[in-house]
């Protein structure tokens, strides 16, 4: 990885990539080979749906591409179909298909991470997002998306939200912006379950959540939103997004850069037990 890599996989304004979208790319290469290992095998669409659990639209579906399975559809249809690994070896490639280009990498890394530090302006990271919230969150998308994208996102977001089961547990770190936290994204009741979801998250021990109230004099996280990754390999990476666009940090001054505003930002915020308690506050006066 070089020095101040730049993961600049955005539209540029021209739409989304073919690799983004149902129906092409990685999506579309294994909903052929799924046909064909099928097809090899003798088995019909529905018969699959059935041993497996799945309707034979969603097998249509799943071969012609238009929409991305999951992992463990992968696993149990190259075991039904006999096919010796001929799809499991596609299925990470697949999964990274599930998030759109300029998250992929991120995605890949923070899957993997020892810790993460999350500064969040704009909208309730999506590692703490509920699901109808994360659902509000891409109705909120312009352009907009259709529905099946929709769906298709919400369930990447939540499978994100795997990390919080990993042995040994990383270790989380979040820094919100009080009026995120006031935002009601979807509605009164969505705001509401999305709240409670924080507050509960953050009685983990691997996870501390902190809230930066409106009203500080000081404020160093005005540059907006970002992320560090930590990897196992002894690596800090940053992470920046906005309007669809992404840019990884390696060079060791921006990662210094961005540690120290962190730890400012940090110092500035609410500490996780009087972040609760204000979230609890919030609660109350909903």
């Amino acid at each position: 990885m070089e020095d101040d890599l730049g993961v600049d996989e955005p539209d540029g304004g021209e739409g989304p990539r073919p690799e983004d979208e149902p129906g092409t790319g990685i999506v579309a290469a294994f909903g052929r080979q799924l046909k064909l290992v099928r097809v090899a095998a003798g088995v019909e669409r529905a018969e699959l749906g059935a041993r497996l659990g799945y309707s034979a639209s969603s097998i249509s579906s799943y071969e012609q591409g238009r929409r991305i399975p999951p992992p463990r559809f992968i696993d149990r249809a190259d075991e039904e179909l006999g096919a010796g690994g001929v799809l499991k070896v596609l299925k990470e490639e697949v999964a990274r298909a599930q998030y759109p280009a300029f998250f992929r990498d991120a995605a890949r890394l923070e899957a993997k991470a020892l810790a993460l530090s999350v500064y969040a302006a704009i909208a309730v990271p999506g590692l703490l997002q509920t699901e109808d919230y994360a659902r509000a969150v891409f109705r909120m998308q312009r352009p907009l998306l259709d529905d099946d994208l929709i769906e298709q996102r919400v369930s990447a977001r939540l499978a994100r939200q795997e990390i919080y089961d990993r042995r040994p547990a990383p270790l989380l770190s979040f820094v919100i912006e009080e009026f995120v936290l006031r935002r009601p994204i979807g509605g009164r009741e969505v705001l509401l379950g999305q709240l409670e979801q924080v507050l509960l998250l953050g009685q983990k021990r691997n996870v501390e959540i902190q809230v930066m109230p409106v009203d500080r004099e000081d404020h160093a996280g005005l540059g907006g939103p970002f992320n560090l990754i930590d990897t196992a390999d002894g690596q800090r990476i940053a992470y920046t997004e906005v309007q669809d666009d992404s840019r990884m940090y390696t060079a060791r001054a921006k990662i210094h850069e961005l540690e120290s505003r962190y730890g400012i930002i940090r110092s500035q915020a609410l500490t996780p037990r009087e972040s609760s308690e204000f979230i609890e506050k919030l609660l109350g006066e909903r």
